[in-house]
């Protein structure tokens, strides 16, 4: 026995360390093909793939958790949120560090709904490896939460190394929220001049004129609005709105019937009392 014995532990090992090789090469031939899947955006299939590796993988190694980063990524990409985010849960305890898995965590969250769990993981990874596309997203969920002034300070930021239409829109929606119609606007005409056709600007300043009783102004930015889009219907309304507080009724009465035949319920009021009685 004393000399059988190296023979058979020598036999035992490899035994064992050709199913070890095995069991890799099936694991490897299963991702392959679930990562063609998730190229061809059969979602389903590939989380299918990764939990059968995952069933048999006994996660000895850091690299294993790949497959559950894997799997979180084709149960969000086929909007199973829930099953996703209990993978990230795994994931995230493994690596907490990891700023890519904090990214798609916060994206999880933000399809749910959870704002506070979605700015802390959006913080986190700011913290790890701070982007203008980071900031910029907090910065509209800063502003979403009502923190005007820290979602101001990030889209400012922002600008230090990108600018553009939608960015200056959304900073002169966060100016006027802090009071200032005066900067919004000078934001609102950045923002044209940077995309004349970004229809947002002109709305966002229309309205926030009409807000402030500045009619003449806010009729401009209307009828630029409607220009490029000749179908928005809220700048139809808006600028009805206009006319009828300039005192030009029949012109704002004909934009009110318009914008309310297209579906702008709020109009009734306005024709109501300036134009004619209807029924909703």
């Amino acid at each position: 026995m004393r000399r059988e014995f190296p023979f058979l532990y020598f036999l035992l090992c490899f035994t064992i360390s050709a199913f070890g090789q095995d069991e890799q090469a099936r694991w490897s031939n299963w991702e392959t093909e679930a990562d063609t899947l998730m190229n061809h955006q059969d979602f389903a299939g590939a989380a299918a793939l990764y939990s059968k590796i995952i069933n048999e993988c006994p996660f000895k190694e850091k690299t294993d958790y790949k497959f559950i980063y894997k799997r979180a990524v084709s149960y969000y990409s086929g909007s199973d949120f829930d099953n996703a985010l209990a993978d990230m849960d795994k994931f995230i305890s493994e690596f907490p560090e990891s700023p890519q898995a904090r990214i798609l965590r916060a994206l999880i969250y933000r399809q749910k709904g959870d704002a506070n769990n979605q700015l802390i993981d959006l913080q986190k990874a700011i913290d790890l490896r701070s982007t203008p596309e980071l900031l910029r997203w907090r910065g509209a969920l800063l502003a979403d939460k009502g923190d005007f002034k820290a979602a101001k300070k990030d889209l400012e930021e922002v600008k230090i190394f990108t600018d553009d239409a939608e960015l200056e829109t959304n900073l002169g929606f966060i100016y006027y929220s802090l009071g200032s119609l005066n900067s919004a606007l000078i934001c609102f005409n950045k923002a044209i001049v940077l995309d004349v056709n970004y229809p947002a600007s002109y709305l966002y300043a229309g309205t926030f004129c009409l807000q402030d009783e500045k009619f003449d102004l806010a009729l401009k930015y209307l009828e630029l609005a409607l220009r490029i889009d000749p179908d928005n219907n809220a700048a139809l309304f808006y600028k009805g709105v206009s006319l009828v507080q300039l005192k030009r009724t029949d012109e704002g009465c004909r934009c009110l019937r318009k914008a309310f035949a297209a579906g702008e319920d709020d109009a009734a009021d306005y024709l109501k009392e300036y134009c004619f009685d209807v029924e909703k």
